[in-house]
């Protein structure tokens, strides 16, 4: 039996999460005077909660000076957050009389359920979903660490949240399934960050996390969410939480661990490989308007970054340094990312010259040198001269020592930037990265702290990449494919005679589309393959038609060039040996001849059912270099001919495109159209099929057309091919 905690519904908002998140009043059941307790512990991290505390447990009437009830339903109030220190075994019925007082939720610390794959652990944890679904009861957990929240000075957790420290206006919530990442986020605080909750869901029998980022989403409190993320069974909630944050105008900063493409292990095409289960993710992301991090050390940074930064009123970025090797490290990890240093106007050109010595740079990157040592007055009027200029939307400085000599430079580029509404990144290089300086620029609204180059560059990227997403404004779906061919196509998948259809077969299917294909006969003997060559014309290709061979060129049953009957009565009888000695079984239904297609840049274009996301269009580069450059992306079907446009841009090989050593531009316009029709055939097929392959897609200056095609059909007995 399968177990689904937490069902495809829509995320909890933030007034069905307030009391349990947000409570005024806490339960704690188990509590206990005995140091190290549960119990003991979630009471000393409520010290300086600024609510109601209540303590349940039968075997005590008084604990210290605080009164100690028999039950939750004793209470002389209804809590809102019941926090379950009792072990395993005594939970469920806890649990229950929660939701049957009318408490607005409860966080459950209890560990042993469906994280041990037991049977009747997992059922155990099946109940509980269960009892959430039914009475209205917001659950935290099983296995949950706990929650802080800094507005409320409430850590409710049995484990170490930093202590509560004065808010400030740029604050970041924090989201994560793991309660220890959650902590280790949270620990920014310590360093300067200002968090105002950091929220951990556990098991996520009910709440899961993408519950936390809405409700975190819907937060004034809060100005950018942070997201340490694993995985979930309906990994659509969580863009649906990403896409209410991104009406908000709330930054959402994701770090997804376990990135593997296990998901796609059944896959029989280079779709499936291609449209690994990370990949899935990050398209999701994108169309949500998620930040992706990669490294989990940089999301806080990121984080706090967003949380300050304006919109960005210009593509350049700015570098002042006082060491020529922090300036070209900057400009390597800027052309990295993509990211433009611009040079300054004359009339900037001209402060840099008049304020940096001529074994300086007075250029982008800015070089001062370290005579700012007896000049100090030099480093202000070259960052104000830069801020000032329109080209430059951020200011970067490299910060090579940490000594507190260097601290008056954080509060004057924040003057400065605060003058400018531009923000600097303040970016630690020094193998000292919490010294003099470092707390001020952390808690500076108008400086971002960075310790890393590459990380502060790439986070500047997605800086402009937001910037270009919210310019763009709503999304728009037009339909450019006929709308009869979504019935049409169904008929014809369904009357197939086998699961995996045929070349012939999938190419009759995207015609109705209007996918562009290689005109084809099918033959079954070498005096009609003559025949055929007569009325197709010279040279050509040679397949063996076979639902059983998938990779015909692994399987040899592919000649191509055929330039004479000779070759061609050859060509047959090869193709059709190979293929009944690597196939003893297979159901060959004959060899098809086809006009050899004309040189050209070749794509590939497919389609995979995500379990979890659902159709998905996949671009890459097709033929042989499918498998060597391992070069592709994936969004959600359907698309529009922008982002479609984007993803073939976005391939690495992009600029085959143009005109790669002589060889003539792809269209690229035209084969946009053709990625767009074929996401419409994956959205209207969605229930139909598994995947399918178009590949290659030869493209040679405003000529495209489909060479091979694969479809594989769903089935009842096996709808998510499983292998």
């Amino acid at each position: 039996m399968k177990h689904d905690f937490t069902m495809m519904r829509s995320v909890y908002r933030h007034a069905e999460l307030d009391r349990v998140l947000n409570p005024k009043s806490i339960a704690i059941v188990g509590a206990s005077p005995k140091v190290g307790s549960f119990g003991n512990r979630v009471l000393g991290n409520l010290a300086g909660f600024d609510g109601d505390i209540y303590l349940v447990n039968s075997k005590y009437a008084q604990l210290g000076e605080r009164r100690c009830f028999p039950s939750i339903a004793s209470l002389p109030v209804v809590p809102d957050c019941v926090a379950v220190t009792v072990p395993r075994e005594s939970a469920e019925d806890i649990v229950r009389e929660a939701a049957y007082v009318g408490a607005g939720g409860v966080i459950l610390y209890a560990s042993g359920y469906a994280e041990t794959q037991l049977p009747a652990r997992v059922e155990e944890q099946q109940r509980l979903c269960d009892i959430a679904r039914e009475s209205g009861l917001k659950i935290l957990g099983p296995n949950c660490l706990g929650i802080a929240n800094y507005l409320r000075r409430a850590r409710i957790s049995f484990s170490e949240y930093p202590a509560p420290r004065e808010m400030r206006g740029i604050s970041v919530g924090i989201a994560s399934q793991s309660g220890a990442l959650s902590q280790s986020l949270a620990q920014a605080i310590e360093c300067g960050s200002s968090v105002s909750h950091a929220f951990s869901a556990g098991n996520q029998a009910d709440v899961d996390v993408a519950d936390l980022v809405a409700y975190l989403a819907d937060e004034p409190a809060c100005q950018a969410i942070a997201c340490a993320f694993e995985g979930m069974t309906y990994p659509q909630r969580l863009l649906e939480a990403a896409q209410i944050a991104w009406r908000n105008g709330k930054p959402l900063l994701v770090n997804k661990i376990a990135t593997g493409t296990l998901g796609a292990a059944a896959a029989i095409s280079h779709t499936g490989s291609l449209a690994g289960s990370d990949m899935a993710y990050r398209a999701a992301f994108e169309r949500g308007g998620a930040i992706v991090i990669e490294e989990f050390e940089g999301l806080m940074e990121a984080a706090a970054f967003f949380a300050k930064a304006p919109p960005p009123k210009a593509r350049g970025i700015a570098v002042i340094a006082t060491s020529g090797g922090a300036a070209i490290m900057a400009a390597d990890k800027a052309e990295l990312h993509g990211v433009s240093l611009p040079q300054p106007s004359e009339d900037v050109r001209r402060v840099l010259e008049s304020n940096i010595p001529d074994f300086g740079s007075a250029r982008n990157p800015c070089d001062v040198t370290g005579q700012v040592v007896n000049n100090p007055q030099s480093m202000w009027a070259c960052g104000e001269a830069l801020l000032s200029d329109p080209a430059y939307g951020a200011l970067v400085v490299p910060q090579t020592l940490a000594y507190d000599s260097h601290k008056p430079r954080v509060s004057a580029f924040s003057r400065l930037s605060k003058q400018y509404g531009k923000v600097t990144c303040n970016v630690l290089v020094s193998g000292w990265l919490q010294g003099p300086g470092a707390l001020d620029a952390e808690v500076d609204p108008h400086i971002a702290l960075f310790r890393s180059m590459d990380r502060c560059f790439r986070t500047l990227a997605a800086w402009h990449r937001r910037a270009d997403l919210l310019a763009r404004g709503d999304r728009t779906l037009i339909r450019v494919s006929d709308a009869a061919a979504a019935p049409a196509a169904a008929r014809m998948i369904a009357d197939a005679s086998r699961d995996q259809l045929t070349e012939r077969e999938s190419k009759a299917i995207l015609d109705l589309y209007g996918i562009p294909a290689v005109r084809e006969i099918l033959v079954d003997s070498a005096d009609a393959a003559v025949a055929a060559a007569s009325r197709l014309g010279f040279p050509l290709a040679v397949k063996v038609e076979s639902p059983d061979i998938v990779h015909k060129t692994e399987a040899g049953v592919v000649t191509l060039g055929v330039r004479s009957n000779v070759e061609l009565r050859a060509a047959y009888d090869r193709v059709t040996a190979n293929a009944k000695a690597y196939a003893p079984q297979a159901d060959i239904r004959g060899v098809l001849l086809q006009p050899m297609a004309p040189q050209g840049v070749e794509v590939l274009a497919g389609v995979r059912i995500d379990p979890g996301f659902g159709p998905l269009i996949v671009v890459g580069f097709g033929g042989v270099l499918v498998e060597l450059l391992r070069d592709s992306a994936v969004d959600l079907a359907p698309i529009n001919a922008y982002e479609a446009s984007r993803m073939l841009r976005n391939l690495r090989g992009a600029a085959l495109f143009d005109g790669f050593r002589g060889g003539a531009a792809v269209d690229i316009t035209r084969l946009a159209d053709i990625i767009v029709r074929l996401s419409e055939f994956a959205a209207d097929q969605r229930d139909n099929i598994l995947e399918a392959d178009v590949n290659p897609i030869v493209c040679s200056g405003d000529r495209l057309i489909a060479v091979d095609a694969l479809i594989l059909r769903r089935t009842r007995s096996n709808p998510n091919n499983v292998v």
